[in-house]
């Protein structure tokens, strides 16, 4: 293994954006990043954490172009199923691209996936976009079923002025 995967601290937040700012403009949307690192610290960090992330660190001697020698992280969090239990969920998985292909992301998603089993959890859940099909091969590859294919779950959301307005509503 070419590289480290530890639990983040808060000195990591940094590198941790910058990934996150990466994997944005990866899925097209580099815009929609609208977090802090300090935001990012005290969310991940505190007494009350609302999130864990791992890193991948290489030794300086294989440092991406730029210097940096963190270069991957996985980014989950604990959720329930009412049906089945205890679930970890990934929100997301990445490592730069002149780092992919050398088992960085695997072995980030196996660590959070070990974490998982450790705590009790009965799944790990996560999602990819419909066109990502890279992302969507390598996890099917892993064992991963795509639940919109085979069951037909959509995922919703609301944000912004509708979370609003769902929040105000009486009835």
């Amino acid at each position: 293994m070419i590289c480290t995967v530890r639990d983040s601290t808060p000195a990591d937040c940094r590198d941790i954006m910058r990934l996150i700012v990466g994997l944005a403009e990866y899925e097209k949307m580099p815009g929609e990043v609208k977090l802090t690192h300090k935001e990012l610290e005290a969310d991940g960090f505190s007494s009350s954490p609302f999130f864990k992330c791992l890193v991948a660190e290489v030794p300086e001697e294989l440092q991406s172009r730029e210097g940096h020698t963190i270069v991957g992280y996985g980014f989950y969090f604990f959720t329930y199923s009412t049906w089945k239990g205890r679930v970890i969920y990934m929100e997301d998985l990445y490592v730069m691209p002149e780092f992919r292909g050398k088992g960085i992301g695997k072995a980030l998603m196996c660590r959070i996936a070990q974490i998982g089993l450790a705590r009790g959890c009965v799944r790990m859940q996560f999602t990819v976009l419909d066109w990502n099909k890279p992302s969507l091969d390598f996890y099917s590859d892993q064992g991963a079923v795509n639940l919109t294919a085979a069951e037909g779950w959509q995922l919703m959301r609301f944000e912004g002025e509708a979370l609003e307005k769902l929040a105000q509503a009486t009835n």
